[in-house]
């Protein structure tokens, strides 16, 4: 992989660039995985981010409902759960398991349609 590849991303923060490097430094990534890694990287900032903003304003909010969980608790969440997606996507070994791969498959492709198939 040409050496500007393995430089961090323009746009990435702290986590991201770390992420971006670690993962570069170690391992030779086709393209389609590269993209699966700036998605993971991006990501992983956006947890920063959120989890900054709960440790500023808190686990819950005022609404005109009363007190509610915080939006932000929300989307953490959600962005941890795509983080995870993205880095089991890339089937980077655990710490634990350096030697080996994830045997895990991959996301499913597009399914087609039988020959035949009514459309």
């Amino acid at each position: 992989m040409p050496q500007e590849a393995t430089k961090p991303l323009a746009g990435l923060r702290k986590s991201g660039k770390a992420l971006w490097s670690a993962v570069m430094r170690d391992y030779e990534l086709d393209k389609h995985e590269t993209v699966i890694l700036r998605e993971a990287c991006r990501t992983l900032d956006s947890i920063d981010s959120l989890q900054h903003l709960l440790d500023r304003e808190g686990l819950t909010s005022e609404s005109s409902q009363g007190v509610r969980v915080h939006p932000a608790l929300v989307e953490l969440r959600q962005q941890r759960v795509t983080f995870a997606r993205l880095l089991t996507a890339l089937r980077i070994p655990t710490g634990e398991d350096s030697g080996r791969t994830q045997t895990r498959g991959g996301p499913r492709g597009v399914y087609s349609l039988r020959s035949g198939a009514a459309s």
